[in-house]
């Protein structure tokens, strides 16, 4: 066999793929374990940029043990990694390793799930999962005879825009004059998948929050109520279960009388606050989920699978037809073959329902339930002790697993304090010791937790906190007129 085509995934070249994948997972390996309880290096963009910058992709390395070199010098030496307990930015898990398993099955055999023809046995176990998690949501109870269906999509943005394309079809009128209700608080999706719909972002009503920042069913009642008054046309409510700030979760049976009242679809974004779905403790938060015509879920976030691995779920698998398209060459009217491209957006579609199958008959829904319960245990010891803290202020009290804070002292204005914690966590990032990410609430900068390790501890967070307050006390310090004497005895008589 020509020595061009060794690197083709083939029986005669098994043993090289074996060597190569194991060199792959040594690779992995080393790098995981020697990260010193950091989950970066703090490497700046420009830094980055010109190492890949400099790479010839004209002048292959021809062995895959330097490629793997090439690649710690550009990538794995710099990532973050996400599975550090001092890593608490962004709605990133740690990953469950049988997943990992279902990986190298996913690209070794390279199943499309669009047809039958092209993947037989993996349509049935992502149809499998898709009746299994309906049933998790209540579908299984509905009483009008409907059959629940869905489909895997890359991520909640892509679920989102499929539940609001489905709700574009079911609703009558003009489209000018159809309007989308979401909270203030919710997914910039909605917005961009209005966009994407040919609506227009100004189609989206944000609707007033609690300070719980949860949807507020009275402002709901009177948006709709206004928008009825100009002649418009509610396509659909979307409610948030899980926000990305704060983990709110919109009242959502009352948001879903409101919607059946005024005839809108209702399409629940439960991306983040999917997991609950499996909580050995706090399904219950969920409640009123069963009432929705669409369910986003995102088990990339608190179900601990990698990316990308996602789902919309829908109460009556006959709206799916909105997405629908036959053509001859692939899925025509008349096949026999059950294919998932009549239900997707997408047609080449990766094996992603593998990973949760594999994950769920290795481990079971009660364990990846467990985890998501434990981060829920865990944020609200850390709101506790970050209460006690005369220099931490809390913006809500938690509701799933994130905190929004910011370090502040007193008599000090709030534009100085917004440039002082953009700061701090500018300088966590450069350190590489800790990650924390950024928002704002009301126009006024904060710093935010998202807490989705369930090996972290309070000590473990805890340190970070402290990482914030010492970084804080010096950059105020800075700042503060030698002659504000007053101020620099507060800022001396701060715990370390």
């Amino acid at each position: 066999m020509s020595s061009s085509l060794r690197h083709l995934f083939h029986p005669d070249n098994a043993d090289g793929y074996r060597v190569a994948i194991d060199d792959c997972a040594d690779r992995l390996v080393r790098h995981l374990t020697a990260t010193d309880g950091h989950p970066s290096r703090g490497t700046s963009p420009r830094e980055a940029a010109s190492r890949v910058a400099a790479t010839d992709l004209d002048a292959p390395l021809g062995d895959t043990g330097a490629v793997l070199d090439e690649l710690s010098r550009l990538w794995l030496d710099d990532t973050i990694w996400f599975h550090e307990p001092t890593y608490a930015a962004h709605l990133n898990c740690p990953i469950v390793i049988p997943a990992l398993m279902a990986e190298v099955l996913i690209s070794g055999v390279n199943a499309s799930l669009d047809t039958f023809d092209q993947s037989v046995g993996g349509t049935f176990i992502e149809r499998h999962l898709i009746d299994w998690t309906a049933e998790r949501i209540g579908y299984d109870a509905i009483p009008d005879g409907k059959r629940p269906d869905g489909i895997f999509t890359t991520g909640g943005t892509q679920s989102n825009l499929q539940g609001l394309l489905l709700a574009r079809g079911h609703a009558e009128g003009p489209r000018e004059k159809l309007r989308i209700f979401a909270s203030a608080d919710g997914h910039f999706s909605v917005q961009k998948a209005a966009r994407l719909l040919g609506l227009g972002e100004d189609a989206v009503i944000a609707v007033a929050t609690d300070v719980q920042h949860r949807m507020d069913p009275q402002a709901l009642l009177r948006a709709l109520t206004e928008s009825a008054d100009r002649h418009e046309i509610p396509m659909a409510v979307v409610a948030t279960a899980g926000t990305t700030d704060f983990g709110s979760i919109d009242p959502l049976h009352e948001i879903a009388g409101l919607a059946r009242a005024h005839r809108a679809w209702f399409h629940v974004d439960a991306a983040y606050g999917g997991g609950l779905l499996i909580s050995p403790r706090h399904r219950d938060w969920l409640a009123g989920i069963e009432l929705a015509d669409s369910v986003t879920i995102d088990f990339h976030k608190t179900w601990f699978q990698p990316v990308s691995c996602s789902a919309l779920v829908v109460r009556d698998g006959a709206t799916l037809g909105h997405v629908t398209w036959h053509a001859d060459y692939l899925n025509p009217k008349d096949s026999a073959h059950p294919n998932q491209v009549d239900k997707s957006l997408q047609t080449t579609r990766r094996f992603e329902a593998l990973k949760l199958w594999v994950s769920l008959r290795v481990m079971g829904a009660d364990v990846l339930g467990g985890y998501l319960d434990d981060v829920i245990d865990l944020t609200r010891d850390i709101a506790d002790a970050m209460r006690d803290m005369g220099d931490i202020e809390l913006a809500a009290d938690p509701q799933l697993s994130t905190l929004v804070f910011r370090y502040r002292t007193v008599g000090v204005p709030d534009r100085e304090v917004d440039r002082i914690n953009s700061r701090i966590r500018a300088e966590l990032f450069d350190g590489g010791r800790a990650m924390v990410a950024a928002t704002k609430v009301g126009g006024v900068a904060f710093l935010k937790f998202t807490l989705l390790n369930p090996k972290a501890t309070a000590d473990d967070i805890l340190g970070i906190v402290e990482l914030v307050r010492d970084a804080g006390v010096r950059h105020l310090a800075r700042r503060i007129p030698g002659r504000d004497l007053h101020l620099r005895a507060h800022l001396e008589a701060l715990p370390a």
